[in-house]
């Protein structure tokens, strides 16, 4: 008896974290029903696409992003930083608890953002919850909306309404987290090294690139980690490294979770491509904190890449008017420091890592898919191309080469560091659930397809532990 469901995706190259094989996927009711060679022929579709020449990957989950609604919208918001991140393959991400106004520090922070997230979001989404001074007490009912986790800045945060945690905050809201069986994300600089240099530059009028990496060493990010390892230990809490930049990180990190530690360490594209040479030359659209660094650094984090050493990648899509990317004097400790990003993850993956340096797909995958998922309690549901698996997939023609123009993006503001730059490996479509929420030009099977662009994420929560 023939069997009909929604849609067949025939001789496409699937790519998970096991390998890369040549197959149809079948997709029922938002999932995926089957992954085979050749479906059977009693089996039958409502509409069927041919992904030949495509590679298909699962979903990304971009677990660190900024979008800034409610309050900063302006800088950017639900509808146009989702577009975003579906043009750049992402079907999950989490939005960071700070930019916003309020700030998601508790209950009623969570609720207005919670609701302008379902009204807007074209992906799914989980939003992370605050850990600031004076909220300890408020992380329980945090976790009970639902957070993905605690963020907290161990070092300032550039926001008035979200101040840096010290030693005694950071250890408290550890001892919670590990209590509800949550995790905590740490912005791991150390705010005293931080300040101290920072002083000492504009003391001397030292404003320049080079003067602004010069006062956050790697070696800031390296005490700070240290010390959130080993609060960690004490307390039983789960960590999580954010933003690490150098590869001298991602080893201490390493050391630690050989010694038992429960510690996962994120590192972004743009310390995967970008120097201190690009922030010199791009001027305030490449400033970031921890702020880029050598092109030897770069070789070193992808070395640790290949090592399996860097457990995911997020974009640290941090938004801004452009008007906070410049100063007229020319001093950068005055400009915004963040990247807009989201829409390039998977392309700096794709050119730098596999194209660049022969990283194997099933590499980057981990990286940007799988490890998020496991680690945050969403897999086998996300993450991965499996029967059961929710039907998250990028089409992507790897032989495409094209430049990323400033008309290409869809953020509220379209500047980035990566624009002017090439790739190769072009996405062709990005499905949530089955249904389109990207198509590059006309795919057949997809043109046309109804709710295509309409919002559409659901909720996501941390369910591990």
């Amino acid at each position: 008896m023939a069997r009909e469901v929604d849609m067949v995706i025939r001789n496409g190259t699937v790519v998970t974290a096991e390998g890369s094989r040549t197959a149809d996927l079948a997709v029922e009711q938002g999932r995926i029903a089957a992954v085979e060679r050749h479906l059977s022929p009693n089996l039958r579709a409502v509409r069927e696409v041919d992904a030949s020449g495509l590679h298909i990957f699962p979903g990304l989950i971009d677990t660190h992003v900024h979008l800034n609604e409610p309050g900063r919208t302006e800088w950017e918001g639900f509808a146009s930083g989702t577009r975003s991140l579906a043009a750049g393959g992402v079907t999950t991400f989490f939005d960071m608890p700070l930019n916003s106004k309020p700030t998601v520090t508790g209950r009623a922070g969570f609720e207005v953002k919670a609701e302008a997230a379902g009204k807007r979001s074209l992906i799914d989404y989980g939003l992370w919850g605050g850990l600031i001074p004076g909220n300890v007490e408020k992380l329980e009912e945090l976790h009970e909306c639902g957070v993905v986790g605690f963020k907290a800045f161990m070092s300032d945060s550039g926001i008035d309404e979200f101040p840096a945690v010290d030693d005694a905050y950071l250890w408290e809201g550890m001892e919670t987290a590990a209590r509800l069986g949550s995790l905590v994300a740490v912005h791991a600089e150390s705010r005293w090294i931080t300040a101290r240099l920072t002083a000492s530059c504009l003391s001397q009028g030292r404003t320049t690139a080079r003067d602004y990496e010069a006062s956050r060493p790697i070696l800031s990010e390296m005490e700070a980690v240290q010390k959130a390892v080993a609060f960690a230990r004490l307390t039983g809490c789960p960590l999580h490294v954010v933003h690490a930049s150098s590869a001298r990180v991602v080893r201490l990190i390493q050391a630690a979770k050989d010694e038992g530690a429960d510690v996962t360490v994120e590192t972004c594209p743009h310390y995967l491509t970008l120097t201190t040479e690009d922030a010199e030359r791009l001027g305030g659209v490449a400033k970031c904190a921890p702020p880029l660094r050598s092109r030897e650094e770069v070789d070193a984090l992808w070395e640790a890449v290949a090592d399996g050493a860097v457990d995911t990648v997020g974009s640290d899509h941090s938004p801004c008017p452009p008007s906070m990317k410049e100063d007229s004097e020319g001093n950068i400790f005055r400009i915004w420091g963040g990247i807009s990003g989201a829409q390039s993850t998977l392309n700096v993956l794709l050119e730098e890592g596999h194209h660049r340096r022969s990283v194997p797909l099933e590499t980057i995958v981990q990286l940007a898919s799988t490890n998020p998922a496991k680690r945050f309690g969403l897999y086998p549901q996300k993450g991965t191309i499996t029967p059961g698996s929710d039907a998250d997939l990028v089409l992507v023609d790897l032989r495409a080469a094209w430049v990323l123009h400033r008309e290409n993006l869809y953020y509220r503001h379209p500047h980035s560091p990566y624009v002017g730059r090439s790739f190769r490996g072009r996405i062709r479509a990005t499905l949530l659930r089955g249904r389109p929420v990207y198509t590059d030009g006309v795919l057949e099977g997809l043109s046309g397809f109804p709710s295509s662009g309409e919002p559409g994420g659901r909720p996501v929560g941390r369910r591990c532990r």
